[in-house]
């Protein structure tokens, strides 16, 4: 007697196709929520500032500009303040004086914050009749005085490090491509960061800082990003590739602040930005092309932080995969005398 097949699982397939269905609403929702939330949200938060004149004039000032949007602080003298801003102590500030009130902004370091401060103090000059003058001591370059560039070079700082761990992966699989993979990642990271320095540089003429430390930050960026997920994938395949792509698109870009300024979004969206690859490759790059090198430390020591753990989940899955390769050889047979 032949046995006929057994009926097809309709149950079992339809809790698969809702579980789908399920995640991947979820995944939408999710998007929609790191894209838009930020966003609705915006606006000056805490956002750091200097005032320095005559001790009652800061203090009306201070107390006019109290309140979640402005972090004030009182400044000696005129010089002080100017150091304050060059050092990214505060974003900008205004000098008190009787009858005129001078604004020193810094646009490369938020231009959507500095637009708001100029914005709050034309409107404190015109409520005591006073003229302004405003001073950009930290303008964006002359080629690009809106700062295009630099905000462009967001998605390419990303899929700069996304891209190669994929490709590599493919390209050199398994255990045996593991050091072709780690080091065409390295030497991507380098190359790219250095193109597209020279491009923003010298072919559109958004940067203005040191090129070789401005590409070396750029590498290190694409560096963290890349070998992150490059060490996710070793270890956990596509599944674990797939999971860090997704949190870096889906919060990275969104909260990395590269074009507005850190302090342009809520304050929680902001600190999760900034230990993400994308937002510490954005403030490394700002302090770079911009302020000589000014506040790059902690970016950088974000980035590095990065590369160790990619590191240590790609000797993770070396050192797994050296056991399996050990126990999947067949053992010697005994030879006959």
């Amino acid at each position: 007697m032949t046995q006929s097949a057994a009926p097809p699982d309709h149950t079992g397939q339809g809790r698969k196709l809702a579980v789908v269905v399920v995640g991947l609403a979820a995944v939408v929702v999710a998007m929609l929520c790191a894209f838009a939330l930020p966003s609705i949200h915006s606006g000056p938060h805490n956002v750091p500032i200097g005032v320095t004149g005559p001790q009652t004039a800061t203090a009306a000032v201070s107390k006019a500009l109290s309140g979640e949007e402005w972090d004030v602080t009182t400044y000696d003298d005129e010089q002080a303040l100017k150091a304050a801003i060059e050092d990214r102590d505060v974003m900008g500030g205004m000098v008190l004086d009787s009858g005129h009130i001078t604004a020193y902004t810094a646009t490369a370091g938020g231009a959507q914050s500095t637009a708001a401060l100029t914005n709050a103090v034309t409107a404190l000059a015109k409520q005591q009749q006073a003229d302004v003058t405003v001073t950009d001591l930290r303008p964006f370059t002359a080629d690009d005085p809106r700062g295009a560039g630099l905000s462009s070079a967001a998605l390419p700082m990303i899929f700069g490090g996304m891209i190669p761990a994929m490709l590599l992966s493919r390209l050199f699989p398994g255990h045996a491509g593991r050091w072709l993979r780690l080091t065409g990642t390295i030497a991507f990271a380098a190359v790219a960061g250095f193109a597209v320095a020279a491009l923003l540089q010298y072919g559109t003429g958004s940067l203005s800082g040191n090129y070789w430390i401005t590409s070396l930050g750029l590498s290190l960026g694409m560096a963290a990003l890349a070998l992150t997920l490059l060490g996710l994938q070793s270890l956990m395949g596509m599944t674990g590739y797939g999971l860090g792509a997704a949190v870096i698109m889906l919060l990275g870009n969104p909260l990395s602040g590269l074009a507005s300024g850190p302090h342009w979004l809520p304050n929680g969206w902001a600190t999760v930005g900034q230990l993400l690859p994308p937002g510490a490759s954005g403030s490394l790059l700002r302090a770079n092309a911009f302020f000589d090198g000014t506040g790059a430390g902690g970016p950088a020591l974000t980035l590095g932080c990065w590369i160790l753990l990619g590191l240590a989940l790609i000797l993770i899955a070396d050192q797994r995969g050296s056991r399996q390769s050990a126990t999947d050889q067949p053992a010697p047979q005994a030879q006959l005398v």
